[in-house]
């Protein structure tokens, strides 16, 4: 069966070798790679190793890609493998018709189209006519070397050049439409060529082969930048501007301790050029839309960690966003992103011609991690919130943890997050801290003072003891979960705040004690509840504070933590309850308990019982 050798490419492309082969193959990382024990020959010591879109033993020689894999490991023929292979990736198998036949042949003549339409834009710029597109270009700070590399061209301008130029090889306008050169009326009829008075990009798929051009005009017209339209050959999902190139850089030979250059993403065309002509050959762009999955998928097959660069002002930080949650389902441990962005006002073009290749190299190797910039782009211009806007912001970083499919990575990433958010929150909320003279940096200074100081061992107790009271009763999270945020807890109390707070977020707290318990053990969350364990084993025995009572000693050691903040805050929702006269039971129980709290910090502050 001859199978299209296009179908093959897409094939091969949307299934990652990797994952073929580790499902077979212990794979450990090395470098950009990945290597093994061969699974053809015996050995003890690796040497099979596995690359963005094939295998090599350096033992036994044996050599392929995806699809030869599937056939030497499970002893099946080409047809079969394709089969298995295409099944696993949702594609069906073109059958070998005419028609089939045919469709080859169709799309090997719209190669040749464009071709020819290279042929004829490339040789324009450097013609009187192109003239203002080599200027443009040369103005840039591209060198005629890097013009010729990329391929750059000059589409004339009037329309009509194009399809003169092209009639006396056979070319038709309905072949130049259906290769992506013409517009096409209501009744797909070719009405006008597409690009006209534009520099041209020629577009290449990841094996060189070129597949579409996008222009940019000159002067004011829109749009700046035009992109060829979907074709049999060109998929803007699934290709990046650059990428044969930026791939073959990464994955040449190199000497020992010289490192494959970064693959990097970029806004635009002449971003991935000016980068490329400094040195950076490892830049890619999308074409003319936000990064997609399919696109995620290409870059991890070449880079491990790319790094995906955006501008610095309001639109780049939501590009990056919206960037970052294309990617967080498709998180694994062994791949993940990178994030940069640039000094306002800047690209990589202006910044390499103004700043030079040094400081741009040593901007990109501080590129950061995702998971130590997700928050910061997620909480941008969030300042000053109120209640409902940390409950929102809380919900959007669990929501977006949980988009990561590796439960271990999303509880990492979800941790990471809420450990920040925490941090910020809970000084924004406390004010500036007091500390020296023996006061303890919880007490906060006011008109009414604690007959007690709170000290740093006392506040420790405290906050073990309110953990362990909304462990005995955990209906009550979702009534002090505000409050709970506030509280600077130690390092090895914040676990349990993690997974109440979760559980609360997600409505699906247990009502006992016992279910509480028993859902740690069964989620392996238990190790959480250790650290509120005194040496000598105390802690509140099941059942020893009732709902009521629990509430109100909760509320009372927080007020004991943030004596003046609880006291405003309390009189406020007293004040604002009594003009509302709603009658409310539940509402005036959580309030009743607060006013006793208030009420018992006022006669005594600190009652050494309850420490």
């Amino acid at each position: 069966m001859a199978i299209d050798s296009n179908f093959l490419d897409e094939l091969r492309a949307r299934t990652p070798i990797t994952s073929v082969i580790g499902r077979r193959v212990k794979l450990a990382r090395s470098g950009r790679n990945w290597k093994g024990c061969c699974p053809f020959h015996g050995e003890k010591t690796p040497s099979f190793y596995v690359y963005d879109d094939h295998f090599h033993c350096f033992g036994c020689g044996v050599h392929g890609d995806v699809i030869s894999f599937v056939m030497q490991m499970e002893g099946k023929n080409f047809p079969e493998a394709v089969e298995e292979l295409s099944a696993a990736a949702g594609m069906e198998v073109p059958r070998d018709t005419r028609a089939t036949r045919e469709e080859v042949a169709h799309v090997r003549s719209l190669e040749d189209v464009l071709e020819a339409a290279q042929a004829v834009w490339s040789a324009a710029l450097y013609k009187p006519e192109g003239r203002a597109g080599l200027d443009y270009l040369l103005g840039r700070g591209l060198t005629r070397e890097t013009i010729t590399a990329f391929g750059l061209g000059w589409a004339s301008a009037g329309r009509g050049h194009l399809v003169e130029a092209l009639a006396p090889q056979g070319i038709t306008p309905e072949q130049m439409a259906q290769a992506g050169l013409m517009r096409v009326d209501e009744d797909g009829r070719p009405k006008g060529e597409l690009f006209w008075g534009r520099v041209t990009f020629p577009i290449r798929d990841r094996k060189g082969r070129l597949v579409s051009f996008g222009g940019r005009i000159l002067g004011d017209g829109q749009p700046k930048y035009l992109n060829g339209p979907e074709t049999p050959l060109f998929s803007k999902r699934r290709l990046l501007f650059g990428l044969d190139r930026a791939r073959a850089a990464v994955r040449a030979p190199r000497p020992k301790g010289v490192v494959a250059p970064d693959l990097i993403v970029v806004e635009g065309y002449m971003d991935v050029i000016a980068l490329h002509q400094a040195g950076f050959t490892g830049a890619v762009a999308p074409l003319g839309t936000a990064l997609t999955p399919e696109q995620m998928d290409v870059l991890w097959q070449v880079d491990r960690a790319p790094i995906l660069c955006f501008d610095g002002d309001g639109a780049g930080r939501r590009a990056a966003v919206k960037a970052a949650e294309t990617g967080l389902p498709l998180l694994a441990p062994e791949h993940t992103l990178r994030i940069c962005l640039l000094p306002d006002g800047e690209d990589p073009d202006s910044l390499v011609r103004q700043r030079g290749a040094a400081f741009v190299a040593e901007f990109f190797a501080g590129a950061s991690p995702l998971s130590s910039v997700l928050f910061d782009l997620l909480a941008a211009g969030v300042t000053n919130p109120g209640p409902e806007e940390r409950a929102a912001l809380r919900r959007r970083l669990t929501d977006v943890a949980a988009l990561i499919p590796d439960k271990a990575l999303a509880s990492e990433y979800r941790a990471t997050l809420l450990d920040r958010f925490f941090a910020t929150f809970r000084q924004q909320g406390r004010g500036k801290a007091k500390s020296g003279g023996g006061k303890s940096a919880f007490a906060s200074p006011g008109a009414v003072q604690d007959s007690h100081t709170v000290n740093l061992d006392q506040a420790q107790e405290l906050q073990r003891l309110m953990l362990l009271l909304l462990v005995e009763h955990p209906q009550l999270v979702a009534e002090m979960e505000e409050a709970l945020c506030r509280l600077d807890l130690p390092v090895d109390f914040a676990p349990l705040r993690g997974v109440l707070l979760d559980l609360s977020a997600d409505g699906c707290l247990p009502q006992t004690e016992d279910d509480l318990r028993a859902w740690l053990k069964a989620h392996g969350q238990e190790a959480t509840l250790a650290p509120l364990m005194r040496v000598d084993g105390a802690g509140l025995s099941h059942g020893d504070v009732e709902i009521v009572a629990a509430r109100t000693r909760w509320w009372h050691f927080y007020g004991l933590l943030y004596r003046d903040h609880f006291i405003r805050e309390v009189m406020d929702d007293a004040a604002r309850f009594c003009l509302e006269k709603t009658g409310d039971t539940s509402q005036w129980q959580r309030l009743q308990a607060r006013l006793e709290a208030m009420e018992r910090l006022r006669r005594g502050g600190l009652d050494e019982a309850d420490i």
